[in-house]
C-alpha cells in the first residue's frame, strides 16, 4: 500500500497519522522537534498543547461539545486521551497537558503503521500523498515552499478580525437591509444611531479596557488595520467619517440620514452569522459585549466570534482548499490544522481527522468525503470552501454554521440541544452508509 507522509505531528497530524494507521496505511510523520523548536513549543511530544488546557464546553449545548462527540464516534485519537487525561473543569473538558501529550505520543509511536522522523521538512513532497499539519508556526524554508505551491495570494497574515454575530439576534425592528446610494444588492444589514446613541457607544468605548496584542511588536498595527477604539480616540467624530459613516444611507423608518451607521456583513454563504464591518478590534470580550450591545439593534446580540487580533499565517481556505481539505491544485496534498483557517484545539484535530480520512480514500480511489451539512464535521468542512475568499477569516465551531433548525425554539439551551440531536441521528446514518464506524 502507498505510504503517506504527516508534516507536524500537532493535534492535526497526530489525529490525521491516527486515522490513516488505524486504517492499515503507512504513514511517515514527521516533526521537526526536538532538532529545531518553535517561539511556542516546550517539549518534543506529539500533540503539545501551547496554551491552555482547556478544550473547551464539553455539553452538547455547545457546538465545540457536539464537535467533540461527534469526532469520539469517529475514533478520534485527541480524543480518546483527552478523555482519558481529563481533570476537573465543571462544564469544560480539560486535560493534564503533559499527561495529554504524553498518552497521543505513546499510542503513535507504539503503532506498527506509523513511523516517526524527528526531523525538519524543508519542501513539499513532489509524488506522494501527503497532509501538511505544519500549523501557524511553520519553520521559514517549508512555508517558502507552501507558497510557491498555493500561489502568492494564498498564504495570509491576519493581523485583525471584526467580532462576529448570529443573523437571528439582531433586532430587524432597528437595523435594515441598504447598500450605500442604493448601488447594487441591499446585501447590508444596517443598525441607525442617533447623535445620542453615539455620544454614548464613543464614550464606553474609549474608557473600555483592552487586552494585550498577541505576536505584535511596537509599531506593528498598520493604518489599515487600526483597532476601532484607537481610531476613536483619534477624535469623536473619526468614526462617523470612516467605519460609521452614514453617508448614502437613509433609514427607512424616518425617511433621513442616521447620524451613524453600523454595517453588517454577511459572513457565510447561508447568512446566519454577519460580522461588523470596520470592528477590528483588542478590547477584552467582556468588555466587546458590553459596548457593542449598546448599538442599536445589537443589545441581545449573540456572538459567534469576538474581535482579536494577533499575528498568525493561513491558507485563504476559500480559494485553495476543498472541502475534503485538498489543494485544488494538486489533488494528493492535503492540509490540517490551523493553517486551514480554523481555530481552537478541537478544530485544528478535527480538520486532521478529516484531512486523514480524505487522504486514505485517495489510496482507494475513492470520492472524497464531505460530512452532512448538519453536523459540526460537515459544517466547518463547509465553511472553508463556501466562504468568501476576499473576506475570509479564521473561525471557531459554531452552530451558526450549521442549517437552523425548521421549528423556532427560543428557549437558547434547549434550541441547541435539539440541533446536536439532529447532527448526532444525521452522523449516526451517514457512518452507516459510508461504513465509517469507530
Amino acid at each position: 500500500m502507498q505510504k503517506i507522509t504527516v508534516i507536524g505531528a500537532g493535534l492535526a497530524g497526530s489525529e490525521a497519522a491516527w486515522q490513516l494507521a488505524k486504517r492499515g496505511v503507512k504513514v511517515d510523520l514527521y516533526e521537526m522537534r526536538p532538532t529545531k523548536f518553535t517561539p511556542a513549543h516546550h517539549t518534543d511530544l506529539c500533540a503539545e498543547l501551547v496554551c491552555s488546557n482547556s478544550l473547551r464546553a464539553a455539553g452538547l449545548e455547545n457546538a465545540v461539545g457536539l464537535l467533540k462527540e461527534e469526532m469520539r464516534r469517529l475514533d478520534s485519537l485527541v480524543m480518546s486521551a483527552a478523555d482519558h487525561t481529563a481533570v476537573p473543569a465543571g462544564g469544560a473538558l480539560a486535560v493534564d497537558r503533559n499527561l495529554f501529550s504524553a498518552e497521543i505520543t505513546r499510542r503513535l509511536e507504539e503503532h506498527p503503521n506509523v513511523a516517526i522522523h524527528r526531523e525538519e521538512v524543508h519542501a513539499l513532497p513532489q509524488d506522494a500523498i501527503t497532509i501538511v499539519a505544519s500549523g501557524p508556526l511553520t519553520s521559514d524554508d517549508l512555508a517558502r515552499d507552501i507558497l510557491r505551491v498555493t500561489g502568492e495570494e494564498a498564504l495570509s497574515f491576519y493581523d485583525a478580525a471584526a467580532p462576529i454575530v448570529t443573523y437571528e439576534s439582531i433586532d430587524l425592528d432597528k437595523a435594515f437591509w441598504a447598500s450605500r446610494y442604493d448601488k447594487g444588492e441591499a446585501d447590508y444589514l444596517n443598525c441607525p444611531l442617533s447623535k445620542e446613541d453615539y455620544e454614548l457607544f464613543y464614550q464606553e468605548l474609549i474608557n473600555a479596557e483592552t487586552a494585550e496584542i498577541q505576536g505584535f511588536e511596537q509599531g506593528d498595527v498598520f493604518e489599515g488595520c487600526l483597532p476601532i477604539e484607537v481610531m476613536a480616540k483619534r477624535g469623536i467624530q473619526t468614526l462617523t467619517f470612516g467605519p460609521l459613516k452614514p453617508v448614502g444611507l437613509q433609514d427607512p423608518r424616518t425617511g433621513k440620514k442616521p447620524f451613524a451607521v453600523v454595517q453588517l456583513r454577511k459572513e457565510n454563504q447561508s447568512g446566519t452569522l454577519f460580522n461588523l464591518v470596520g470592528f477590528q478590534t483588542h478590547l477584552k470580550w467582556g468588555e466587546q459585549k458590553r459596548v457593542f450591545s449598546l448599538i442599536p439593534g445589537l443589545e441581545r446580540a449573540e456572538f459567534a466570534r469576538f474581535g482579536v487580533m494577533h499575528r498568525n499565517t493561513f491558507l485563504n481556505a476559500p480559494k485553495v482548499l476543498k472541502a475534503d481539505f485538498s489543494f485544488t491544485g494538486r489533488p494528493s496534498l492535503f492540509f490540517a490544522g490551523q493553517m486551514t483557517g480554523v481555530e481552537g484545539y478541537v478544530e485544528s484535530a478535527a480538520s486532521g481527522l478529516l484531512a486523514g480520512l480524505n487522504a486514505w480514500r485517495k489510496t482507494q480511489q475513492l470520492d472524497p468525503l464531505v460530512f452532512p451539512a448538519e453536523t459540526t464535521l460537515g459544517g466547518l468542512a463547509r465553511h472553508l470552501e463556501g466562504s468568501s475568499s476576499q473576506s475570509f477569516q479564521p473561525m471557531n465551531i459554531n452552530f451558526g454554521l450549521l442549517p437552523p433548525l425548521q421549528e423556532r425554539i427560543r428557549d437558547k439551551r434547549l434550541k441547541n440541544t435539539k440541533i446536536s440531536q439532529r447532527s448526532l441521528a444525521v452522523l449516526s446514518e451517514f457512518c452507516s452508509l459510508e461504513n465509517l464506524g469507530g
